[in-house]
């Protein structure tokens, strides 16, 4: 294996990593539909906001989302839609694999 090919794979393990924990998840589920500030996370997810802080700073340390602000707020979005869609099609697979 090339060294190039090794480093795809290091790039996805990255990634899998940061979408390690349930909000996390939730979170980028929620930025899949549009972008968001802290205060909307909160409230869709019903979690403290420091906690809601904490994830999207991993999240934003991982390159998965982007926080751009909006005078006094921050609003988040994804990076890069495919990740949206590999949550989804997780999130699938899981309700399937319960039926």
């Amino acid at each position: 294996m090339t060294a190039t090919g090794y480093d795809a794979y290091e790039s996805a393990g990255a990634l899998l990593r940061a979408l390690s924990a349930p909000i996390r998840i939730a979170i980028v589920a929620e930025l899949g539909t549009g972008e968001r500030c802290v205060h909307d996370l909160v409230s869709r997810l019903g979690a403290p906001q420091p906690l809601v802080s904490q994830h999207l700073r991993v999240l934003r340390g991982a390159g998965v989302v982007r926080g751009v602000r909006r005078g006094r707020e921050i609003a988040y979005s994804l990076v890069d839609e495919h990740v949206a869609h590999i949550v989804a099609d997780a999130v699938s697979h899981a309700r399937e694999n319960r039926s």
